[in-house]
């Protein structure tokens, strides 16, 4: 399924329309495609028919495979019923079809029933579905019994397969109205008929997820956009309406880096500061980081905060131990506004995004997803963190709330950074609060499978993330990508966001640079990924809310820190004071100037300051 929900899509059009040209460009990202044609071949002695399927043929790219149908009409419906999830089909056309379901050589024929088989094929298809036609309904009664026979066979047949299927666009004259869904989605048709690579795909984006403030209720489905509820990533074809986006993400991208000169002033003009302690100790670096983000030297707090909450399942022995149906309770809970990291949310005024990541295969047994899926996670994530940017968010917080997410994660870090599974999965804890050893030992084996299934596979970033890494964390590293790409700061909450983290490396290693770690929370993997990432954590409470949730539960403290780094004055001794001078009632101990020749300096002395940026005494 596309990520606007789009799984079959029927292209009509007239003649020479263009609408061959656009359903080929809504497949050209599709890695394989199997083109189903079902005209019959041109007579000897029509030469025009056999230069135009002639052209047909030469555009198709030659990863493509062809089966014809044209010797059974009622084959187009099994082989339409039998292709598999993972398949894209484009079928050109209904005309062609038609036209052998008239032919004398299969009557008598029954067309209604034959269309009706043909309609419930297309309804129940499983994989990727593009169907071409001729329209018909604009066109002169034809005077023939012939014509007539046609036209009525093929408007039916229109008006069945566009009722089974998800979407509907009318190409004229080379361009696209998008007749189902209803909303118009701006589209084109390449404009030289080419080898299908080379024209430039079309589609729509899906909108993406709600943005709420927890504490008010959620707009409900339907009513303003409404959640997709996880319709956007249900089936494994996912890259229809993403091809149109022109972002590619490659490895050695190069991305902005925060400032590097108003980090440090930050910390300097820290011992400045009139505190009656020594500073504010570790949180400082939290002072630099936001400085360097910001690009200021006095940053203000993260005033518009946005919490993205990737939600997407890991099968197979990764989600050992996890109770069925759980993460998805969660994200509901999420989206309802309930639970302890809406509650938490509320309490800091930030804003709430659950975004619905794809289901990712058993790791042991086979990739986690698709070259394919890779590619639109990575530009779904990317454009999460763009829309956020463009809204004014100031500060983004990745958390996730899939099964088997620390399996996941576990497997990056073994492929990224060289550690063992049993040292970097956390023990696994029942409901009841008891330790599962054997879900702990199961998640350990799919781990090790799944690297020994993988030890002849490239280690690049998208491999990683294809075979071992699932939607969640792909989606993750679109974000941090995009946000990067954005100059958008991101805390960190979890293992997925630091498996994110360390796939960045590969793809632009700018992103860590952007990222900051609240707290480990105990956990294994957090550690050694930050550790291999540079990223130390602020602070060590062990919370273990949920990914998300600890972060939040850090926000006001980190915020309070820079709203007094950015108020409190100099120390008096500096000049400090509410007019830039001594305290009131405090005598002035300044020198005068001198009446002639001597220091040229007679300005407050600064008190010393140790190595760690604290003044003396």
């Amino acid at each position: 399924m596309s990520v606007d929900g789009w799984n079959t899509v029927l292209v009509l059009g007239g003649i020479r329309s263009g609408k061959s040209e656009f359903a080929e460009s809504l497949v050209a990202d599709a890695p394989t495609v199997r083109y189903v044609a079902t005209a019959a071949d041109a007579p000897a002695d029509d030469a025009e028919w056999a230069a135009r399927l002639a052209a047909h043929r030469e555009r198709r790219p030659e990863t493509w495979t062809t089966e014809e149908t044209a010797g059974d009409p009622r084959r187009l419906a099994d082989v339409i019923a039998s292709a598999g999830p993972n398949e894209t089909l484009l079928v050109d056309d209904l005309g062609g079809w038609a036209t052998v379901l008239l032919d004398p050589a299969h009557q008598p024929a029954d067309d209604t029933a034959t269309i009706a088989e043909l309609a419930a094929a297309v309804r129940s298809c499983a994989a990727r579905l593009i169907v071409v036609s001729p329209e018909v309904g604009l066109s002169l009664v034809p005077t023939t019994p012939l014509g007539r026979a046609f036209t009525d066979a093929l408007g039916a047949a229109n008006r069945a397969v566009a009722d089974a299927c998800d979407a509907v666009v009318l190409v004229v004259a080379g361009q696209a109205a998008w007749l189902k869904p209803g909303a118009p989605h701006p589209a084109t048709v390449p404009a030289q008929a080419g080898p299908v690579g080379t024209g430039q795909p079309v589609a729509a984006p899906t909108p993406s997820p709600d943005v709420f403030i927890p504490g008010t209720p959620p707009a409900a489905p339907g009513a303003g956009g409404g959640e997709p509820s996880g319709t956007a990533w249900a089936a494994p074809t996912m890259a229809l309406p993403m091809v149109a986006t022109g972002l590619v993400i490659q490895p050695g991208m190069e991305l902005p880096m925060p400032d590097e000169y108003t980090g440090p002033q930050a910390i300097e003009r820290l011992a400045t500061l009139d505190v009656p302690g020594s500073g504010l100790g570790v949180l400082e670096r939290a002072v630099g980081f936001a400085a360097a983000t910001q690009g200021t030297a006095t940053p203000a707090p993260w005033g518009s905060v946005r919490v993205l909450l990737l939600h997407g399942d890991h099968l197979g022995g990764a989600a050992a131990g996890t109770v069925k149906g759980e993460s998805a309770r969660r994200a509901r809970q999420a989206r309802a506004g309930r639970g302890a990291l809406a509650r938490l949310a509320a309490e800091s005024g930030a804003e709430l995004q659950v975004v619905e990541a794809p289901a990712s295969a058993p790791m042991e047994a086979e990739p986690t997803l698709t070259g394919e899926q890779v590619e639109v996670a990575l530009r779904y994530g990317w454009r999460l963190a763009e829309e956020a940017a463009d809204a004014g968010v100031r500060l983004l917080v990745l958390g996730a709330c899939g099964a088997g997410t620390e399996a996941a994660a576990a497997a990056v870090l073994v492929a990224t950074a060289g550690a063992e599974a049993p040292a970097v999965l956390p023990r696994v804890v029942t409901d009841s609060g008891e330790i599962d050893d054997a879900a702990w030992m199961t998640r350990c084996a799919a781990v090790r499978d799944a690297l020994h299934r993988t030890r002849h596979s490239p280690r690049s970033a998208k491999d990683v993330l294809a075979e071992l890494g699932g939607g969640d964390v792909a989606v993750a590293t679109g974000v941090l990508l995009g946000a990067t790409a954005r100059r958008l700061p991101v805390m960190l909450d979890g293992p997925v966001g630091v498996a994110a983290a360390m796939v960045t490396r590969d793809l632009a290693g700018q992103a860590r640079h952007w990222c900051l770690l609240a707290d480990h929370g105990g956990h294994p993997a957090v550690r050694l990924g930050a550790d291999v990432l540079g990223l130390t954590p602020l602070l060590d409470l062990r919370l273990d809310l949920g990914e998300g949730a600890n972060a939040l539960a850090a926000l006001p403290l980190l915020r309070s820190v820079l709203a007094l780094a950015a108020a409190l004055p100099a120390h008096p001794s500096l000049g400090g004071g509410e007019d830039g001078g001594p305290e009131a009632g405090e005598p002035d101990f300044r020198e005068p100037e001198p009446a002639g020749p001597g220091p040229t300096s007679t300005g407050p002395q600064t008190r010393p300051v140790d190595p760690f940026g604290r003044r003396a005494g």
